[in-house]
């Protein structure tokens, strides 16, 4: 090499691993979002992809990224969203001054810096969509915790988009009956009321989404796997066992816990736990309907189609579509069946009986 010739690129890339690293980093992210946007735009949508992207390292990346495949995950037409909640949604609603109090002592789930009239504001909705989505579905219950799965979504897709995501949660998902274990928070309200990271809580959001519904349970199972030095070192009885499973780790190695739970129900899918459960005459609405939701995933029309069709529908000036609702807002796993049934305890156990229906291998072509 002549004097004074400074090294080529490439030798200085492979000459520090972590430069070339960060390199394969950022040309990974690139491929990963011209495979969303393929997926996206594919006729009908390609959920197997968007479910594969969600699911591997880094999940879905942006919130931009989330407010187009969110949907998508639950089958959601963007361009026929509920109405905002009348004024007086709150008029005489049963469940109106529990929520309250649950979203007034929500502070620590919003941004760290936020002026205190947006979250004031954010709050305001906040209650108003959980109110909507009770008077719309009277089948449903609140619960403490509800508040802070909505509260995720609110900030990510905002307010009308809100409502039709968790609305479409709370009648599929959310609807497993998991009884009073020591998990319990975590699986109600999808890790959010118990991790700081707002951007843990949105790469769990990203995985379940992308997921059959009981997947937040095997996540806790390899939770349990991963600390599993710690739990048999303690002492032997189901109080002090309770006690060290109740404080979840906010170092957790996220990626590789969800890997590891992804893994795990493919090893052991809920029809195999379901087998290894006691016979009950309990039926899961969860489980029951989620092979009917998960087929209508399949057949989603592209966006630019669903708002061509639309305006063909309605006259012009309705089915103009409000970017700015669109887009939301932007501030916002022998010992593997023992964590699962840990996890779940008997009662809940149960809530996969029905999943004996399905075949393996479909349950394998689905994940």
């Amino acid at each position: 090499m002549r004097k004074g010739k400074k090294p080529s690129v490439s030798s200085q890339v492979n000459s520090n691993g972590s430069v070339k690293k960060q390199g394969e980093q950022a040309s990974g992210k690139k491929r990963k979002i011209f495979e969303i946007q393929q997926a996206l735009n594919s006729d009908p949508v390609d959920i197997q992809i968007l479910r594969k992207t969600a699911r591997t390292v880094g999940g879905l990346l942006t919130d931009d990224i989330r407010r187009k495949v969110w949907p998508k995950l639950l089958s959601i037409n963007i361009y026929d969203l509920p109405a905002k909640p009348d004024k007086d949604i709150r008029e005489g609603h049963k469940d109106f001054n529990q929520v309250l109090l649950d979203v007034r002592r929500s502070m620590r789930r919003f941004p760290k810096g936020m002026r205190d009239d947006q979250r004031e504001v954010l709050q305001e909705q906040l209650i108003d969509i959980i109110l909507c989505i009770l008077k719309r579905n009277p089948q449903l219950h609140y619960y403490q915790g509800y508040h802070d799965i909505v509260v995720t979504f609110l900030l990510v897709v905002g307010e009308r988009m809100s409502i039709a995501m968790v609305e479409m949660l709370s009648t599929h998902h959310l609807r497993a009956e998991v009884g009073t274990i020591f998990a319990l928070s975590w699986l109600i309200t999808w890790y959010g009321h118990v991790l700081t990271d707002f951007r843990h809580v949105l790469r769990l959001y990203d995985f379940f989404l992308a997921s059959h519904p009981l997947m937040a349970i095997y996540f806790a199972a390899v939770i349990v796997l991963h600390r599993k030095r710690e739990v048999m070192n303690c002492d032997c009885d189901m109080a002090s066992i309770h006690q060290l499973l109740s404080q979840i780790p906010q170092d957790l190695p996220y990626e590789n816990l969800i890997c590891r739970a992804h893994e795990l129900f493919t090893r052991f899918p809920p029809s195999l736990i379901a087998k290894r459960a006691a016979h009950q005459p309990q039926k899961s609405i969860t489980m029951s309907s989620f092979g009917d939701f998960q087929m209508a995933t399949l057949q989603q029309r592209p966006d630019a189609i669903l708002q061509r069709q639309t305006r063909e529908k309605i006259p012009s000036d309705v089915a103009a579509f409000d970017e700015s609702v669109a887009q939301g807002t932007s501030q916002i796993v022998k010992m593997a069946v023992w964590a699962i049934s840990a996890t779940l305890g008997a009662t809940a156990l149960a809530v996969a009986q029905t999943a004996l229906d399905w075949a393996p291998e479909f349950l394998l072509q689905l994940f």
